[in-house]
């Protein structure tokens, strides 16, 4: 249902930009015959063109492009009056009509000469600035579908020791569910049978698998290890912990203010000085007796006011930045946000996944025996698991170019480790646990020390004898410190949030350099976190990766989905940053200083020329023999319109 809904977003986004395309070359099509009928562009270009009926066929094509290629400024106009917030749509709207009822009037009453030429060239550029803005602007957000569509779409519920496959929509309460190894668990539940890992990262950021057993909770959605689970299911529906976040999600996307644009702001600003403008010139010149002469310099005032460069002002950088940062592996989501991202005065980091890779690795061997020894032993029996430590251990082994034997006789003991016999050798590799059922003591200060730091700490006993230990964390990604360092150079303070232990995150804040962490945050906390770092007056950009860092993205003033992030946290991201790297926060920070100073310079290109068009249009200067033609004014728009155009090229 929601799915549906965010579906229909995202089509009438993509219909919206289809309409304003076809409208622009509709528009461009038919304006054609209109420059090529124009008198004053005949006058301009020194040729010669009648033809039957030249006028009523320049008002039918007008009154086309008006209806049709105005029609989204003219139901804007009409929208911004009932809110009385004047703005872009305002003023285009106020001009084109203007050009268009006093154009048409010109048809039937000699009052002055046409502006159906100005008219149709103001749609199309209007036509093409809005257009270029909708297609840069990435889309409404799907994270609702995302975040369902990383539900399991069936489940093995037992009746009568059957096992019956069912769509998981259809779950109730009190259902019991087999979860096999590999499976993801298809709703919240309690395991009443069976041991495993179980990987939840994805939904709480806890980077390491959690060991259940029977009475555990399980969250639907998690990953089962390499155990079977039988679970009571209690939560389904909208009781889920997914639903939970799906909610906070949605809550938080409602609640987004939406900061007006800065060519709206200046368009209002136009608008009134335009309209007054007019009404002066036209008072003006009426008093001194000369109607004909007063209406032309108001209707000049008001169509030149428009200028076609504040509709390119802005859609122009933006299209621009957009495909600059695409082309730099950071994706704009939101662009007010992104235009925001310059004012952050705070960047929060997720720990999993973002500031570390999310991948267990081996950072530290202690070892009672060679090196090679405890590698190949340990690698040899951890080979047949599929367990996450097992799989680093490995890894590590063969990264190391150790040869591993083979071993025999493999045994997996749930929650403790796993034996097996190499050569008639009985080797262990496990948990304490392990070490406390063999009766094998150790005191080893470095051992305590690895534990001390949040490490996770699995044994080797090789016939009874400890041989060595293995501390394994989550690596932290390389890139990491010079981010935070960069981040701190230009006056931002670098806060991060995990769900881990406050051990973990204590030792890897340390070695990162962060100002300050939060430690053990449930995936709901973590948006209520951002909520109390933003009431200290910060502005505060989210950084993170995981579907536990949706609503806290979209909770912060800027949300940054980097890398590998689930799609979810990506759609619930104003900015995506595509490679695994936290070096592109402080990148894309600065690309959005870079591209706001550039919207206000073109701002001023823009409406700049009116400071001298709008004095000169309205007569000001007609006692100096300065009178300026609608024609001249256009070419003084196009002027500021080529600025505009240059200006935004050189962000390159």
């Amino acid at each position: 249902m929601h799915g549906m809904k965010h579906e229909g977003l995202m089509q009438g986004h993509t219909t919206h930009i289809q309409t304003l395309k076809t409208r622009f070359f509709v528009c461009l099509i038919l304006t054609i015959p209109v420059l090529v009928l124009s008198e004053i562009i005949q006058n301009w270009l020194q040729y010669s063109l009648t033809i039957p009926n030249q006028h009523y066929i320049l008002l039918s094509l007008a009154t086309i492009i008006y209806v049709y290629g105005g029609w989204p400024f003219l139901t804007g106009l009409i929208q911004e009056l009932k809110q009385r917030q004047p703005g872009m749509m305002t003023l285009v709207g106020t001009a084109i009509s203007v050009a268009f009822f006093f154009s048409t009037t010109t048809v039937f009453f000699s009052i002055g000469s046409d502006f159906f030429w100005e008219l149709v060239t103001l749609i199309d550029i209007m036509l093409l600035g809005h257009w270029l803005e909708a297609r840069s602007v990435l889309g409404a957000s799907r994270a609702i579908e995302e975040l369902v569509k990383v539900m399991p779409t069936t489940a093995h519920v037992i009746i009568d020791e059957q096992i019956v496959d069912i769509p998981a929509a259809h779950l109730k309460l009190g259902n019991i569910v087999l979860v096999r190894p590999g499976e993801k668990i298809p709703s919240d539940g309690t395991v009443i049978e069976g041991e495993s890992y179980v990987d939840e990262s994805l939904l709480t950021g806890e980077s390491k698998p959690i060991h259940k057993k029977t009475n555990d909770s399980v969250i639907g959605g998690a990953i089962n290890g390499d155990g079977s689970l039988r679970t009571y299911i209690d939560k389904t529906g909208e009781a889920t912990y997914l639903s939970q976040v799906v909610q906070l999600v949605r809550k938080a996307q409602e609640s987004k203010s939406h900061t007006q644009d800065l060519a709206n702001r200046a368009a209002a600003l136009l608008f009134y000085v335009a309209i007054i403008s007019g009404i002066l010139a036209f008072a003006i010149w009426g008093l001194i007796g000369d109607i004909q002469f007063a209406l032309t310099r108001s209707v000049t005032v008001l169509v030149i006011a428009c200028p076609h460069a504040l509709g390119l002002a802005i859609p122009l950088v933006v299209a621009l930045s957009t495909s600059i940062t695409a082309k730099n592996g950071i994706l704009i989501r939101d662009r007010k946000a992104f235009e925001d991202a310059r004012a952050i005065k705070t960047v929060v980091f997720d720990k999993t996944g973002t500031l570390t890779t999310g991948q267990f690795g081996v950072t530290n061997i202690i070892r009672f025996t060679t090196e090679k020894e405890v590698l190949a032993y340990t690698a040899s029996v951890e080979i047949h698991s599929e367990h996450v430590i097992a799989k680093a251990i490995v890894n590590y082994a063969k990264a190391k170019k150790v040869k591993i034997p083979e071993s025999k006789y493999f045994i997996a003991l749930p929650g403790k480790g796993v034996q097996a016999k190499i050569d008639g050798t009985t080797v262990y590799v496990g948990s304490p646990a392990l070490l406390k059922d063999l009766n094998i003591q150790f005191d080893d200060k470095r051992i305590d020390s690895l534990q001390n730091a949040g490490k996770t700490v699995v044994f080797t006993v090789i016939e009874n004898k400890l041989a060595g230990a293995f501390a394994l964390a989550d690596k932290i990604r390389k890139e990491s410190r010079s981010a935070v360092e960069e981040l701190k150079r230009s006056g931002v303070k670098v806060y991060m949030l995990t769900g881990d232990s406050k051990k973990v995150a204590s030792a890897v804040a340390k070695d990162i350099g962060v100002d300050e962490y939060f430690a053990e945050v449930l995936p709901d906390q973590k948006a209520s976190k951002i909520t109390s770092i933003k009431q200290q007056g910060y502005r505060v950009a989210m950084v993170g990766d995981g579907i536990n860092d949706a609503p806290a993205l979209v909770t912060a003033d800027i949300g940054i989905a980097i890398g590998a992030g689930t799609d979810v946290a990506i759609e619930s991201a104003d900015i995506i940053l595509v490679k695994n790297n936290p070096q592109d926060v402080p990148k894309a920070i600065n690309f959005s200083r870079r591209t706001y100073s550039k919207m206000v310079q073109n701002l001023w290109w823009a409406a700049g020329y009116n400071i001298f068009a709008i004095p000169l249009a309205a007569g000001l200067f007609t006692g100096f023999g300065i009178v300026i033609d609608p024609a001249v004014g256009a070419i003084l728009m196009s002027l500021s319109t080529i600025l505009v155009a240059i200006n935004s090229q050189t962000l390159r």
